[in-house]
């Protein structure tokens, strides 16, 4: 029988030890700097945080799939029930630049859904976590722990945006709408933008790869948003055979 608020407890522990090992490297002089086979890049923060995020992972017995470590045939995967999906370092551009909006993803996946999700920006201090038993909670620092209420209302003031990757469909997208002010941020942050309820949509009309987008989609899930495929507005759903996401849409 799984536990969910011991698995939350899990994962929020491992992010907060992974963003421990990352900011090691991120305050160093060497980022250990590499190209991988789809030209983004790797650093030594990202292999570092897939390490100490394994272990922690490890003592719950459930599968791990990360994007270090991602190379698992779909003919193992397909049978998991529930497994961790994991983006140790998501945002590296913004890592290297060190403008401090990269996170730390850790998902957990049951029958396709991300059920608990867990995103963490360990230079801003930003802790973000939610299930379907306890909602969705963001924590500053050492502040206390503020509850992520599903937002109301349809009007769109405020589109968020990728600060690396923007398509000329998302920038159509956005032309839709020409009073609205749009906010770029990097990462998995800017689902949290609409979990937080400073943005009403995200449209991603560019790659992304399951690990980039299940953890945030957990949380943006706990507090009553949605991820849907975009046009169709299906839900998104993980454990595909190809791990590369549809366009999408997040809204509250």
């Amino acid at each position: 029988m799984i536990n969910i608020k011991q698995l939350t407890s899990l994962a929020k522990e491992a992010s907060l030890a992974a963003g421990k090992a990352i900011l090691e490297i991120y305050n160093s002089a060497d980022f250990g700097i590499e190209i991988k086979g789809d030209n983004s890049p790797l650093t030594k923060a990202d292999q570092a945080a897939h390490q100490v995020i394994v272990k922690y992972l490890e003592e719950s017995g459930l599968p791990i799939l990360s994007e270090e470590g991602k190379d698992i045939p779909y003919e193992v995967r397909k049978d998991w029930e529930y497994f961790w999906m994991v983006d140790p370092l998501d945002g590296t551009k913004e890592f290297i630049k060190k403008n401090g909006e990269f996170t730390v993803n850790i998902a957990l996946i049951h029958e396709g859904k991300p059920v608990l999700g867990v995103v963490y920006a360990p230079v801003l201090g930003w802790l973000y976590w939610g299930n379907q038993e306890d909602g969705a909670w963001k924590q500053e620092g050492e502040a206390i722990p503020f509850q992520l209420k599903k937002q109301s209302g349809s009007e769109i003031k405020t589109i968020v945006a990728s600060r690396s990757h923007l398509s000329p469909e998302t920038q159509e997208f956005i032309d839709q709408y020409p009073e609205v002010e749009v906010v770029s941020m990097g990462s998995s942050l800017k689902f949290m933008l609409v979990a937080e309820g400073k943005a009403q949509v995200y449209p991603r009309f560019a790659p992304t790869m399951e690990w980039d987008t299940a953890a945030a989609h957990g949380v943006i899930r706990a507090c009553g948003g949605s991820v849907k495929i975009y046009p169709e507005m299906k839900a998104l759903n993980y454990n595909r055979e190809n791990l590369l996401n549809p366009w999408f849409i997040c809204q509250p």
